[in-house]
């Protein structure tokens, strides 16, 4: 049910009382004016939370960019949560994981034709990403990941990702639970999507959540679920073909994310047994991590493989001491996106028609035409 993997800790109150006064009288300055926002003339779309941990961000910015590769150069800019590098970088395809961060790594592996960019100031970012000098690709759309509270940039479209499992309306701020600002925040989001559903997400719950999250006449609310893709190999040329099916199969789930939880309740039923191995998000894995890792799966009776994160892989391939069996029995397993009660066209539609009219006024009569298929 929703909000059930909320867990809150009281005894914090106060603390929380204090940060709530920092965040918002943040918050009060850009409502003022004293702290600027500054708006563009290239269509920017932002997609992120305000609470601690996995909403689902990166497979919906992977939705985003399949739905506009095709037709429009699109750039993606995040601030490349734990990289090992400073300042405004670009990705080519021999760029290495610890330079840009993971799920940007992730995001050029897949889509090698697009703009990945990285820099922890968005406002230089975009300005880069909108020149001609960017490489010869001055960027169409750009899509701001995890940047909900990035408030020195107020991009055309603000999408707000609320995890089904841990709905904002029932959690509580920092450190009491996992919001970032207080539940106002939501006003600012365009678009609200609550991710994460179960996949047979009855009419009542639907009505429900949406009178719940109390939106205005101004946002709109859509709701999306997890669709697992076939698996595939993380070491490729050490590797067969990954399993069909994992039926039969005891699999060591291996998960470096914020949310695990969601990803152990929908891989439990399909196999013979689950044995989670569970690290923070982003987590750096140790040669001790390894150790543990090898001698896990090494324990497990057969058949057995092991299933990660496509953000985990990224972090897993340049690591040393992988045993030869892990290599050969480590697959990645691809998560994607689907829109419940047919709201996928109004969603893409919603999207395009901002483009288009954003790209009308910044070059005239000469528009981009974006015709959805």
């Amino acid at each position: 049910m929703e909000g059930d993997f909320i867990k809150t800790n009281e005894w914090l109150t106060p603390l929380s009382w204090f940060y709530g006064m920092g965040v918002g009288f943040r918050n009060l300055l850009f409502e003022a004016g004293v702290l600027k926002s500054r708006t563009y003339k290239t269509p920017v779309i932002s997609v992120g939370n305000i609470t601690v941990g996995g909403t689902g961000k990166t497979p919906h910015v992977e939705y985003l960019i399949r739905l506009l590769q095709d037709k429009l150069q699109v750039a993606v800019l995040s601030r490349g949560y734990k990289r090992k590098s400073n300042g405004f970088i670009i990705a080519d395809k021999d760029t290495p994981m610890w330079e840009i961060g993971d799920e940007p790594y992730q995001m050029k592996q897949k889509f090698p034709q697009i703009t990945v960019a990285v820099d922890k100031k968005r406002t230089r970012g975009i300005e880069r990403l909108t020149t001609d000098d960017n490489g010869g690709k001055a960027a169409d759309v750009i899509l701001l990941d995890d940047a909900f509270q990035h408030r020195y940039v107020k991009p055309g479209v603000n999408i707000l990702l609320v995890d089904y499992h841990r709905l904002i309306i029932y959690d509580k701020l920092l450190p009491v639970g996992r919001l970032r600002e207080p539940l106002k925040g939501k006003d600012r989001a365009d678009i609200v999507i609550v991710t994460k559903c179960p996949s047979e997400l009855k009419p009542m719950e639907y009505r429900v959540i949406t009178k719940a999250m109390n939106l205005y006449p101004y946002q709109k609310l859509f709701f999306t679920t997890l669709e697992y893709g076939p698996l595939y190999p993380v070491f490729r040329k050490n590797n067969g073909a990954a399993p069909q099916k994992l039926e039969g199969q005891n699999v060591l789930l291996l998960t470096g994310i914020a949310s695990p939880r969601q990803m152990m309740e929908d891989l439990s039923p399909r196999v013979k047994s689950l044995t989670p191995l569970t690290f923070a998000d982003h987590h750096n894995f140790s040669p001790k991590d390894i150790e543990r890792l090898n001698a896990t799966f090494e324990a497990m009776p057969q058949p057995k493989c092991i299933v990660t994160t496509e953000k985990d892989a990224a972090r897993l391939k340049d690591m040393e001491g992988i045993s030869d069996e892990v290599r050969k029995q480590l697959y990645a397993q691809p998560i994607r996106i689907c829109f419940m009660q047919d709201q996928e066209e109004e969603f893409n539609q919603r999207i395009l028609d901002y483009i288009q009219k954003k790209s009308k006024k910044k070059n005239g009569s000469n528009t981009l035409t974006i015709e959805w298929k």
